[in-house]
């Protein structure tokens, strides 16, 4: 699950999600989540309409495995 859906889903700005990681960092596996590199980034932009919006964005979204969704809900409000 990209980042910023992620966010939207604990009604908080991306931001805001990314640096609850940061601030946890040593209690989040690096297999958790990953930042998805440029031609990853262009495929997800040309096959998902949604993420239209990243397509001329600089930087490339994180993603969360079903682990780190679940990490990152208790991060989010602890």
């Amino acid at each position: 699950m990209a980042d910023r859906d992620l966010a939207e889903v604990y009604h908080v700005e991306t931001k805001v999600l990314n640096q609850a990681v940061k601030r946890n960092i040593d209690r989040f596996p690096i297999e958790f989540r990953f930042q998805l590199d440029d031609e990853e980034k262009t495929e997800l932009v040309t096959n998902c309409d949604r993420f239209e919006t990243l397509k001329h964005s600089t930087r490339s979204p994180y993603v969360f495995t079903e682990q780190g969704i679940a990490m990152q809900s208790y991060d989010i409000y602890f």
